[in-house]
C-alpha cells in the first residue's frame, strides 16, 4: 500500500472517491501491461491482462461502489464506501 503524507492527504480528499482513484491507478501503473507493452491502465483493466494483480480488481469494484453511492440517495445519508 502507498505511504502518504499530510500534503497527500488534503490533496486526495477533495473529491469524493479520489483516494480509491489513486490507488487504483497507482496499482495499474506498476503492472507489466502498462510498463512494458505501453496500454493504458484501462485498456490493461478491461483486456484482464494477466500481469495485473488480483489486488487491483477490488480496488476497482470498490471504486465503482464508491461513485455508485454518489448517486444513492440512501448512501448520501449512510456516507460513502470505501476511503
Amino acid at each position: 500500500m502507498p505511504v502518504y503524507t499530510e500534503e497527500d492527504e488534503i490533496k486526495k480528499y477533495s473529491t469524493p472517491c479520489s483516494g480509491v482513484k489513486e490507488d487504483l491507478i497507482t496499482c495499474l501503473r506498476n503492472s507489466d501491461c502498462v510498463k512494458i507493452e505501453k496500454k493504458t491502465p484501462k485498456e490493461c483493466l478491461v483486456s484482464r491482462h494477466p500481469s495485473v494483480s488480483d489486488e487491483c480488481y477490488p480496488l476497482r469494484t470498490l471504486f465503482f461502489e464508491c461513485k455508485r453511492s454518489l448517486l444513492d440517495n440512501r448512501q448520501r445519508f449512510r456516507g460513502r464506501k470505501g476511503y
